[in-house]
């Protein structure tokens, strides 16, 4: 089987780095499909597909709570946006939490429902007459960064707050409980609830549980692993509530898993 998969990360445009955490690409040309498997970060996408000779088409994926699958087949290109998680509520102007778990075509111009709208977009997913996903790397991107810009998103301190709030979750693996992040940060746990499902699209306490179980996954990619003792230091109850977890989210054991990237 032929199976070339390319996957590269960019970064924006620097007015747009405090918003997105990077844009990532995609090609293929494949023989047979081929299964990709993803864990979700509590982030919103926004993702330009062309498969094939088909049109290019749009669409807004919202926090996913349960592992992402897709099959390519044929050739094709996506180009994406992984904004930081926060980072996509002063350009969707509505709590994010309403996208939680879904996909949604991308908004077309501007709507009564929403009258700043998006950057317009075409009918075949095209930004400012030109596909998405068309040219080199360099010219993808900058379509991107054009997209982006021309959406406007509006200044949000409390944006900037909550995406702060998510860093630093996910760079301390100390914080395992809600109620004590709250406490650090002299808040309540209600608010930062509100907080977080308004501008992250979940919980605190899921993005807790979601970084956590991504360091668990990062280090069960390094070989076996004291899960007991793993699963101590990351906040869970015990041993069985790790794996349970993780094969809830990876869709397989740890000890599978492991084997799998042998």
């Amino acid at each position: 089987m032929l199976r070339q998969v390319r996957f590269r990360r960019r970064l924006p445009a620097p007015a747009l780095r405090s918003y997105v955490e990077h844009y990532w690409l995609i090609d293929w040309e494949l023989t047979e499909p081929f299964a990709q498997r993803v864990v979700p970060h509590p982030a919103v996408n926004v993702v330009f597909t062309r498969f094939g000779d088909a049109p290019e088409t749009a669409e807004i994926a919202g926090v996913g709570q349960r592992l992402f699958s897709i099959t390519l087949a044929g050739s094709g290109r996506v180009c994406g946006v992984q904004f930081r998680p926060g980072g996509f509520r002063p350009f969707w102007r509505r709590p994010v939490a309403e996208l939680t778990g879904q996909r949604r075509p991308l908004p077309i111009g501007p709507s009564a429902a929403d009258p700043a709208g998006p950057a317009p977009v075409g009918a075949s997913g095209v930004v400012g007459g030109g596909p998405v996903c068309g040219g080199t790397d360099d010219e993808r991107c900058a379509a991107l960064d054009a997209f982006l810009t021309a959406w406007a998103p509006e200044p949000d301190p409390v944006a900037d707050e909550v995406i702060a709030l998510v860093q630093e979750i996910r760079g301390d693996r100390s914080t395992l409980r809600v109620d004590d992040f709250a406490r650090r940060h002299g808040s309540s746990v209600r608010r930062l609830q509100r907080l977080f499902l308004e501008y992250v699209g979940v919980g605190p306490k899921w993005v807790i549980r979601r970084y956590r179980l991504q360091e668990a996954i990062e280090q069960a990619a390094d070989g076996p692993q004291d899960w007991a003792s793993l699963a101590s230091d990351l906040g869970y109850s015990d041993q069985a509530h790790l794996i349970r977890e993780f094969t809830a989210v990876t869709g397989t054991s740890p000890a599978a898993y492991v084997r799998s990237l042998g």
